[in-house]
């Protein structure tokens, strides 16, 4: 299979949808009665009184959720591709894009990180893309906007206004001017925002909107690590994409190592975002999924020998299954 994704062939397309499908049978099997996807919590905020999961039957809910995912996967491959972070044009950006968005049953549905991932690519792209552009302030003002609608739609998206400023640092000389466009950007969603709210006579619930803010980084969290076995092999990749991308670091152009230094970031802020979040829910993670697949892509890219690798994709792929199951 990986040695199968490692060219940019178009069947890899169909084979990538096959396994979209086959890493859901668990959920369509045991098809639960009942999907809270998170997103009232989206409507409450834009003052819309609407119970979005009775719209949607589990199964278009799932449905959807696997379409998306399969949207993101293929415009994330493009993305990797494009600016050759790999070193080489490939499927396997989108392959384990696809495995590590199905990794646990509640990536399954549709939610409000799943959504925030494609605001997520489209800040990676821009970034990437805006590299070498002398002026970059109206780029800046757009991602400042992107990021605010990504607040409104799943609220701990707020600290990839910090994924903007670091990737300035980056990638960028010193300009004032593109920094306060990206907060220039982001408020202007938020002023329109509480104008709405002033309209409605609900200005108090504006001002609750941001009450996550206050919320202190929790330094004890209760995890059943039975229920995270099914990481086991992908977390094993991921080590060694790690030791490998380490050993190749300093090897790699300026733009790869830039690109790797934001994946991380994005990484880093995916994580400790959590905490944002009232009622905490592992989909939250879906917002990692880019640099982890980024990771675990080089390392497969990279591996020499093909029965480990590809003994290691199985595996990855029958823990996914079976804990669905489960």
């Amino acid at each position: 299979m990986i040695q199968q994704f490692r060219n940019l062939k178009f069947l890899n397309i169909f084979i990538l949808f096959a396994l979209l499908i086959v890493l859901r049978l668990g959920v369509l099997w045991n098809l639960p009665d009942v999907v809270n996807s998170g997103f009232n919590a989206f409507f409450l905020r834009i003052l819309v009184n609407l119970d979005f999961d009775q719209l949607l039957s589990p199964i278009l809910n799932i449905f959807l959720a696997a379409i998306i995912v399969f949207a993101q996967a293929l415009i994330f491959n493009k993305i990797i591709n494009d600016y050759n972070i790999l070193g080489k044009a490939s499927f396997l950006p989108a392959l384990l894009f696809i495995v590590c968005a199905s990794v646990l049953s509640p990536f399954l549905i549709l939610s409000p990180p799943l959504i925030a991932n494609f605001l997520i690519l489209f800040i990676l792209n821009k970034v990437l893309r805006e590299h070498k552009s002398l002026d970059s302030i109206s780029t800046m003002f757009d991602l400042g906007l992107i990021v605010a609608i990504g607040t409104i739609i799943y609220f701990p998206f707020v600290l990839f206004l910090l994924v903007l400023w670091i990737a300035l640092i980056l990638f960028k000389p010193f300009n004032w001017r593109e920094w306060v466009s990206v907060i220039t950007g982001y408020l202007t969603i938020v002023f329109l925002l509480g104008v709405f709210y002033y309209w409605n006579d609900k200005l108090l619930g504006f001002y609750e909107i941001w009450e996550p803010l206050s919320t202190k980084i929790p330094f004890y969290i209760k995890i059943n690590v039975l229920d995270y076995i099914v990481l086991f092999p992908i977390s094993i990749c991921f080590i060694l994409g790690l030791i490998a991308l380490r050993a190749n670091f300093f090897k790699s152009f300026v733009l790869v190592r830039k690109s790797v230094q934001l994946l991380t970031l994005i990484f880093i802020v995916s994580i400790l975002s959590f905490y944002l979040k009232a009622d905490f829910r592992i989909n939250h993670f879906l917002l990692s999924v880019a640099p982890v697949a980024v990771v675990l892509s080089y390392y497969f890219m990279s591996a020499k020998k093909k029965w480990i690798y590809e003994s290691l994709f199985f595996l990855m792929i029958i823990f996914v299954v079976y804990f669905q199951f489960v």
